[in-house]
């Protein structure tokens, strides 16, 4: 990475910047996907809130959106 001129403290930075945020929102996205919620239509409404605004939007889903999950009971 010399050639391109960054360092590792810029390349920790970049490293942290774009997969942080994605880690975030895939896991979000895997955790809507496998959820139920009261309908379908909530459901898509926070998938499409992930994807539009990833690292808001998963952070919002985090703090509110589980909430309205539908929990599941194992018998």
């Amino acid at each position: 990475m010399a050639f391109i001129g960054l360092g590792v403290p810029e390349i920790i930075l970049i490293g942290l910047v774009g997969v942080v945020p994605f880690a975030l929102m895939l896991y979000c996205l895997v955790e809507i996907t496998q959820s139920r919620f009261r309908d379908n239509t909530t459901k898509l409404l926070w998938a499409l809130i992930v994807l539009f605004a990833p690292f808001l939007g998963s952070l919002i889903y985090l703090w509110i959106g589980r909430n309205q999950r539908i929990a599941s009971r194992n018998f």
